[in-house]
């Protein structure tokens, strides 16, 4: 379980993130190594056949898995995706739901598992994100 001060610090970062409120994220919990969250539909990202895109599904996939593991990093942890990949199962019709889980917490690279489920609870992707820890932030 994830302690509450820590799970306090980990929401304020993450609605500090732009992308938190360009896609409404809300209903988000956590817990060690987890998190989980909702996204509505807006019809202004739906694909070409009225659907949720598939690139803001892999958007969502990939800000849920950062957001799971800055529940087992402190909050100011420097990351960034190294590489991801998503299976599209089912077209969503709906407000998606996205459950993410750290498969492994290592020194520098850190796998997490993301499923997307549509608002009836059917799964309609599923991700696996990696990320690499980094002690400092790259030059720009």
């Amino acid at each position: 379980m994830i302690a509450p001060d820590h799970q306090a610090a980990v929401l304020d970062r993450i609605t500090r993130i732009p992308i938190f409120a360009t896609l409404r994220m809300e209903s988000v919990s956590f817990d060690t190594g987890s998190c989980e969250l909702t996204v509505p539909r807006q019809a202004c990202y739906d694909g070409v056949f009225e659907s949720f895109h598939g690139g803001i599904l892999m958007t969502i996939a990939d800000s849920v898995a950062c957001f799971a593991i800055l529940t087992q990093t402190p909050v100011d942890q420097i990351m960034t995706t190294t590489d991801m990949n998503i299976r599209f199962l089912a077209p969503c019709l709906s407000d998606v739901r996205a459950k993410a889980r750290v498969i492994k917490k290592g020194r520098l690279m850190c796998p997490v598992a993301v499923d997307l489920f549509d608002h009836a609870g059917k799964l309609v992707a599923v991700a696996q994100v990696n990320y690499v820890l980094l002690d400092k932030m790259p030059g720009r």
